[in-house]
């Protein structure tokens, strides 16, 4: 049996309501996710499927249950642990592109590497390697401010790359652009996560893009069904 990029077993997160009490969001979810696999994670607004992704990107903790990224537990972790095995196998990419605006494209994508101490030749290089792939390798020296919304987004996915991760968590990752742009950028990230052989977990509303990927999984009432 292949070794399986992430297991989520029996997840269960509560948080401390107002008034009304504490909202168990999460209530024993559990997925897995095979090396190379593309899954599509659908689930309306309010469900859970950010919560899902912060715990299995190891952003947050869950109270019950089990994270296992590459064969290893990582649930009983220290936040310094974490944020190292974060860094090294978890990619993220959000709705938003959040790249820093007082950088380049292809800073924004140098940095990362940086951090986790990576040489800034082999930086820049991988950084200009990953513009190429998707079509922006005459944008790296441009400032986000300087490209369109789909030119950020890629760049914001070339980033989330950088440090060839084992996993790529994508929250909505074209929820923010318009249909022609979304249809496009969604393309190049899928053939982007499919020259790398990376798996991937991405949640989305749009069921036409859910389609694309190899499976497709619903969170509804905290717990993951198959549509």
């Amino acid at each position: 049996m292949s070794e399986k990029a992430l297991i989520l077993e029996q997840i269960t997160k509560t948080y401390a309501g107002e008034a009304s009490g504490p909202v168990e969001v999460l209530r024993g979810a559990s997925l897995e996710l095979a090396r190379g696999e593309v899954v599509a994670l659908v689930a309306p607004s309010g469900a859970g499927k950010s919560t899902l992704l912060h715990i299995a990107g190891l952003l947050d903790t869950c109270d019950g249950g089990r994270v296992v990224i590459g064969g290893t537990d990582m649930t009983g972790l220290g936040d310094r642990a974490r944020t190292a095995a974060r860094r090294r196998q978890v990619g993220f990419i959000y709705q938003f592109h959040h790249l820093l605006p007082e950088f380049t494209a292809a800073e924004n994508i140098v940095l990362p590497q940086r951090a986790n101490g990576v040489a800034t030749a082999t930086a820049r290089a991988r950084a200009a390697d990953l513009l190429a792939r998707v079509g922006l390798e005459h944008r790296g020296d441009h400032r986000p401010a300087q490209l369109s919304g789909g030119e950020q987004q890629r760049v914001a996915f070339c980033r989330a790359m950088a440090n060839a991760p084992r996993i790529l968590l994508a929250d909505e990752p074209t929820g923010n652009l318009d249909p022609g742009t979304s249809d496009q950028v969604f393309g190049v990230l899928m053939d982007l996560v499919r020259d790398t052989g990376l798996s991937a977990l991405i949640a989305t509303h749009n069921l036409e893009l859910a389609a694309r990927m190899d499976r497709v999984l619903r969170l509804e009432a905290g717990r993951i069904a198959t549509p």
